[in-house]
């Protein structure tokens, strides 16, 4: 199926690895050009070149971390430069440090929330605009499938990614008939490296195994597995696409059936 993105602007936010490289990379593989961000400008730059040598959607990079203030600014001006303008935006973060909710230390909230909510608000507000007077776009957030069945000792993502669904679904119903859509694609145990790092903390808390942790998480999942980043690439592929032109303020879970409520 052609996804009819083809000469698409994207930008992905957190793409030197894991699930944002796999969209970006899905994305690409779709003839779109991407611009692809993280504080890594060496492994960006493979990346790239990766991505460019298959010959199909032109990528770029630029180097740039959510921690600065000045993110929102560097990310702006260099789509505008290497992109000219912004038609896809996926909104993509790293995951804060796990542990539980009674000990959450707000010093660390604080810092946490200006990294995976005020910027990824700022972005989007400031990338909508041009979007509604062009009549399409299109605004991804990946989050996590804790924001509909909380997991356990990861209070601080359960928290901080929840607040993005309220500010999501809000703007989806304010930008539809604009012709931009804007939906959230929540990830289960897909498996990155972060995922390895959560497996490990968790061998570390509970005195197990890290084979014995991830035997039990697979256990837990009906389809008997861990997620590909091919396989959430693909899914996010279709929600940035012209196919999904009527799928808006949506959840999308990517989680092999984890999640047990409706």
């Amino acid at each position: 199926m052609d996804l009819g993105i083809k000469g698409k602007r994207a930008v992905v936010l957190a793409s030197s690895r894991g699930l944002g490289l796999a969209i970006a990379e899905a994305v690409a593989a779709e003839g779109a050009s991407v611009l692809l961000c993280g504080r890594s400008a060496d492994r960006l730059a493979d990346n790239v070149e990766r991505i460019n040598a298959r010959g199909k959607g032109q990528a770029h990079f630029v180097a740039a971390n959510l921690s600065d203030d000045g993110f929102v600014d560097t990310l702006m001006s260099a789509a505008e430069k290497e992109l000219g303008g912004i038609d896809i935006l996926v909104n993509n973060t790293g995951g804060p440090p796990p542990g539980g909710a009674a000990g959450m230390s707000l010093d660390v909230l604080r810092q946490q929330f200006a990294m995976m909510v005020e910027r990824i608000i700022e972005m989007t507000t400031r990338a909508v605009p041009a979007m509604r007077e062009a009549g399409w776009g299109r605004i991804l957030t990946v989050a996590s499938s804790g924001v509909v069945q909380p997991i356990p000792n990861l209070a601080l993502s359960n928290t901080l990614r929840s607040a993005l669904v309220g500010f999501s679904k809000t703007l989806a119903s304010e930008v539809a008939e604009d012709g931009v859509t804007v939906n959230m694609l929540l990830p289960g145990r897909i498996d990155t490296d972060r995922l390895q790092e959560l497996d490990s903390a968790n061998a570390k808390r509970t005195g197990k195994s890290i084979e014995a942790v991830r035997e039990a998480n697979r256990a837990a999942i009906p389809t008997g597995r861990y997620g590909s980043v091919e396989e959430f690439g693909s899914v996010a592929a279709f929600l940035v696409s012209a196919r999904a032109s009527y799928v808006t303020g949506s959840l999308v879970r990517c989680d092999g059936g984890a999640v047990k409520g409706i």
